[in-house]
């Protein structure tokens, strides 16, 4: 049966259309990210992300309750320390700007935030890589750098963390902290993987935010090539055998078929995490009066979801927020 019969536009009437909407995007689908930094005291904005700030651990509780009032009630932490090294110990240290920032946050909010924490190495270490750095052969060690990040997820986990999120993508690393988390008595603590993190150019904003550039070789011989679908599934699967609880494609813009594809895969939520580039894109444009703001903030997030994403980790959070509530 074709046309006049059908007529598509009869579910496209507005008072209809959004009774019959099959995507549908909530404040509950929406991490947001902090950058915790030891270094400052006041807030500081990041050049590269307009309206994106760093914040220092004095207000890290009144950053977190404004998050909450926005209905936001999951967030993802990253920390810039005073001191960096060779290996990262700050990461670890009991006394590290994490540490301190999550036990802040849940003696003060408990479970009425989720906080989740970033584990790895780049934001601590000299070097600016995600593992311990052979400057001889100008690779990051796979094996030798496991032992740190079992020790950073442990250290989170005691300080109060609900989720650990290891992103150097190492080989080997869910099964590596899953066993130590255990073997500590964590074993409620749940491990987000960053199973499919593509060497992209879309991350250049964060590193400015995060303090986090390297400063020899790069990171191709450990993030994925964005050029490869198949490795996106093999790297999923290994991370579901080794125990994880969420796994996560990043970017996500660019990466949308990669999220259809292990959504249709496998039966585990699925984060996606729209990262600095796409945030700054869209800032700019929007700056510059070529977009609306607002709408292409939507459209983009919905985008994610409908591909396959469950949670998406954005630092348009706030923004889309205060559209949703409106």
């Amino acid at each position: 049966m074709q046309f006049p019969n059908i007529r598509m536009r009869r579910l496209r009437q507005k008072n209809i259309r959004h009774i019959i909407k099959e995507t549908i995007l909530t404040t509950d689908d929406i991490i947001c990210p902090i950058f915790v930094d030891e270094t400052i005291s006041i807030k500081k904005e990041i050049p590269s992300m307009e309206g994106i700030y760093r914040i220092p651990l004095n207000a890290i509780i009144e950053e977190v309750r404004g998050i909450l009032k926005l209905k936001i009630s999951a967030i993802i932490l990253f920390g810039i320390p005073i001191t960096k090294d060779e290996i990262g110990s700050s990461a670890y240290s009991d006394n590290g700007v994490i540490q301190k920032a999550v036990t802040a946050i849940k003696n003060e909010f408990g479970d009425d935030v989720v906080v989740i924490t970033d584990v790895c190495l780049c934001e601590y270490t000299k070097h600016g890589h995600c593992g311990i750095f052979d400057y001889k052969i100008k690779k990051v060690l796979n094996d030798d750098t496991l032992p740190l990040l079992e020790k950073i997820a442990i250290s989170h986990a005691a300080s109060g963390a609900d989720i650990v999120a290891p992103s150097g993508m190492m080989d080997g690393v869910v099964n590596s902290i899953r066993t130590a988390l255990d073997s500590h008595g964590f074993e409620s603590t749940t491990i987000m993987a960053y199973s499919a993190k593509y060497a992209s150019s879309f991350y250049e904003p964060f590193r400015d935010a995060a303090d986090s550039g390297f400063e020899i070789g790069d990171r191709t011989e450990y993030q994925m090539d964005f050029a490869n679908s198949n490795e996106a599934i093999r790297e999923v699967a290994l991370d579901i055998e080794e125990g994880a609880d969420i796994v996560m494609v990043k970017p996500a813009l660019s990466y949308l078929d990669i999220l259809y594809r292990i959504k249709l895969e496998f039966n585990i939520p699925i984060v996606a995490y729209s990262v600095s580039g796409e945030y700054a894109m869209i800032k700019l444009a929007s700056k510059n009066g070529l977009i609306n703001e607002n709408k292409i903030i939507y459209e983009h997030l919905i985008s994610i979801k409908r591909a396959g994403a469950d949670i998406i980790i954005t630092y348009f959070a706030k923004d889309i927020a205060k559209i949703l509530n409106r």
